[in-house]
């Protein structure tokens, strides 16, 4: 197999229908709740008190609120977190909302969450801890089956789900063993009861962790990675070329799917990058945190949803059962500076001239202006149906004197690339012309928007 071959096989790999729809809802929250919010903690150890649990003001609709003030779609909640704590009354625990104070014993948060989310017109998901420090049979055969009732009374109950988040946390259990956690059983469960759920996993099969919690993309996010890394995603090509050992690859790793990397590989696979960070240093609600600044937060997206992720961010209620004030004003903030950013495209009457194209992938597209224009970003989407393509990619804006001058270097395109070229240019740029070059691509290029702002 040459090089031509292998990257044909490599544009071959495509998103399911649910990894589209999860492209496209692009930005979400996510809820840390429970016992932790009550205690000051980040990690409960599962032996709390169920009556500490008491949101006396709860209001879901008010989170739901604040969450689309910040252009957020959906919201995953932590159903239960390493602690074990439900926010469900769950009849296979006594460790649950059933024993706390709330709503007399007979409430159901997970019921309001998804309820508060219809009302609204947001997505819902849920997030169910792997970890648990309360259960007498973590660490055994018989943990599985608890997680699994757990698991289908949460699939089963409360409506659509878009996305179910699975972390890798796993201690040990009261025998002194870790559990061996049953992925392909949990997995079988979700696509049974709700197959339109996109599945978050470090290792796939749907999404896969970027490495890190500081809202930080790679130079390059590529969404066809090798099978090595996420081996519980669907492998849609056969061995690449160069096939090896790829045992060493990890979800921190700076380069995961350029071409120098995908050769070595068994199968690869369509696995799109999630970006998760909180609001605030911790994930939980403290009182003495502030929420980050607006210009981290806007970076984040610009570096998430515009470098082929998804982003999720967390915000996280009082004890009130609230969210903070201080967290409603900054996605306010947030939401009404994506608003302004990017809420006029003007590339709506601009014509698309194909000026060079080349079988090896290379060309050059003007996006040509009735008029000079300032603008501050492009931003592009591949059509993903058709694989992800494009390596890299220069663009340039026509000057005063008619030149082209340089205003942004780029890598990846994927879902979505938003190019802040009045970084890169040190301004805006006023303009009538706007050139993309594509200086590589696994195959000829093809472009689902161009827009500009």
């Amino acid at each position: 197999m040459n090089i031509k071959d292998a990257l044909s096989m490599a544009v071959s790999v495509t998103p399911s229908k649910r990894q589209q729809q999860w492209f496209d809802t692009e930005f979400y929250a996510f809820i840390h709740f429970g016992v932790n919010t009550f205690t000051n903690q980040e990690w409960g150890n599962g032996n709390e008190d169920e009556k500490i649990f008491n949101p006396e003001k709860l209001d879901c609709d008010q989170w739901v609120e604040a969450i689309k003030s910040a252009g957020m779609k959906g919201m995953v909640l932590t159903a239960k977190h390493h602690d074990g704590f439900c926010l469900w009354p769950s009849k296979y625990t006594e460790h649950s909302v059933k024993n706390s104070p709330w709503r007399g014993g007979k409430g159901d948060l997970v019921a309001e969450a998804a309820e508060a989310c219809r009302k609204g017109g947001i997505k819902f998901g849920i997030y169910l801890s792997p970890w648990d420090r309360n259960s007498q049979y973590y660490g055994t055969e018989e943990y599985n089956d608890y997680y699994c009732n757990q698991l289908t009374e949460l699939l089963t109950n409360y409506g659509p789900i878009f996305h179910f988040w699975f972390d890798g946390a796993c201690g040990e259990g009261p025998n002194g063993k870790k559990q061996v956690y049953d992925y392909d059983r949990y997995i079988s469960l979700i696509r049974k009861y709700q197959p339109d759920a996109t599945i978050f996993n470090d290792h796939g099969p749907d999404v896969r962790w970027c490495g890190n919690e500081s809202g930080t993309a790679r130079a390059a996010e590529w969404s066809v990675v090798p099978s090595e890394l996420c081996f519980r995603s669907e492998v849609q090509t056969g061995p690449m070329p160069l096939a090896g050992d790829l045992s060493f690859i990890c979800n921190s790793d700076n380069d995961l799917g350029s071409i120098g990397n995908i050769l070595y590989s068994k199968g690869l696979v369509f696995c799109g990058s999630e970006i998760d960070m909180s609001i605030r240093n911790g994930w939980f609600w403290h009182k003495n945190e502030e929420p980050h600044s607006l210009d981290r937060l806007f970076n984040t997206y610009i570096n998430s949803v515009g470098a082929n992720c998804g982003f999720i961010l967390n915000v996280s209620p009082t004890t009130d059962g609230l969210i903070d004030e201080r967290d409603i004003v900054r996605l306010k903030e947030l939401g009404d500076k994506i608003r302004s950013e990017f809420g006029e495209n003007k590339a709506v009457n601009a014509e698309i001239k194909i000026v060079s194209e080349s079988e090896n992938g290379q060309s050059v597209i003007d996006i040509v202006l009735p008029e000079k224009t300032k603008i501050k970003y492009v931003v592009f989407q591949e059509d993903l149906t058709k694989g992800q393509r494009v390596e890299s990619f220069r663009l340039y804006a026509k000057d005063n004197s008619d030149q082209m001058q340089d205003c942004y270097i780029g890598t990846c395109i994927g879902h979505k690339k938003i190019c802040p070229i009045h970084i890169y240019a040190q301004s805006e740029v006023n303009t009538d012309v706007i050139r993309l070059y594509i200086t590589a691509s696994r195959a000829k290029v093809v472009l689902r928007s161009i827009e500009l702002y």
